[in-house]
């Protein structure tokens, strides 16, 4: 491939890694419970995914045509998006947003063993270490206060198998986006994700409504910022860029949470975030560079 091609998919990945740095801040802003702002995020992304599957031609004939194992896998791969978000709020109420961010976080172990095992996939020794790199900025951005024991140690856990679900999600994506058009992967994914995620939250009994009308302006920006503008981004790159550099990219996720949350909150960026927001971006870098995308279509 060349560079140009190259730039471009990198310019794509960069812009849906700062619309996913708008979650956080939208779920800071928001006064609903954690489940019900996910099942929110995930309903109004399908609602806003509708209007395309009408307008582009051949879409309905793709979904009327899908195979049960491909109607099946994109059902579990929604599952694991709606156990992502789950795992990942729920382990908020046991452990630090530090903590929980570090295990989160180390979802590209899972991806390059994932890679390895499932597709065959061989990391070039200097993506590798730029991968490991990224993962050790991460751990000191939030190891001031990172949690040991009791509590913590559920919240940790709960944070590490949401890391894991969201790298299986992924996986799944990369192996149907080989056959599957995005409008028709996302809407089955996003779907199946609402669908788990709001009987999980009818299951803990969290009203659906009655929430302050800003809660809706946050759940909209979430659909079409976060997830539009950031999931789906992925979800159509994933067809050219393996899991393993999507998972590294994500890494880059809380350097531009910390630099919204400064500019809308007031939040103070520490020596310690400085210093491993460069190491972060760094590892980030040397994976892109000596990871290169699979070709694309001209």
């Amino acid at each position: 491939m060349n560079n140009s091609r190259s730039f471009f998919l990198y310019l794509i990945l960069l812009i849906g890694v700062v619309a996913l740095s708008t979650s956080a801040i939208f779920v800071k802003l928001s006064s609903a419970p954690a489940p019900i702002i996910a099942t929110y995020r995930m309903m109004f992304s399908t609602f806003i995914l509708l209007p395309v599957l009408l307008i582009r031609k051949g879409t309905i004939k793709e979904l009327i045509n899908l195979s049960h194992k491909q109607l099946i896998l994109g059902s579990i791969s929604g599952a694991f998006l709606a156990l992502h978000y789950g795992l990942w709020f729920e382990s908020l109420t046991y452990t630090s947003v530090a903590s929980s961010t570090i295990f989160v976080t180390l979802q590209p172990l899972f991806a390059f063993a994932g890679g390895y095992f499932f597709f065959g996939e061989r990391l070039r020794g200097l993506a590798l270490g730029g991968g490991i790199l990224a993962i050790i900025g991460s751990f000191i951005v939030g190891f001031g206060d990172f949690n040991i024991g009791g509590k913590a140690l559920t919240g940790d856990s709960l944070a590490l198998i949401a890391a894991a679900s969201i790298t299986v999600y992924f996986f799944i994506g990369q192996y149907l986006r080989k056959n599957l058009s995005l409008i028709v992967y996302a809407l089955i994914a996003y779907s199946s994700s609402t669908l788990f995620l709001l009987a999980y939250s009818l299951f803990c009994r969290y009203p659906l409504v009655g929430y302050p009308s800003v809660d809706w302006l946050w759940f909209l920006g979430l659909a079409f910022i976060s997830t539009i503008m950031g999931q789906t981004i992925f979800n159509w790159l994933i067809k050219w860029v393996n899991t393993s550099t999507i998972s590294m990219s994500i890494l880059g996720e809380p350097i531009g949470t910390c630099i919204l949350a400064y500019f809308i909150f007031g939040d103070i960026v520490t020596l310690k975030q400085l210093i491993g927001s460069t190491i972060i971006l760094f590892g980030i870098f040397l994976f892109l560079i000596y990871n290169k995308p699979r070709k694309i279509p001209s």
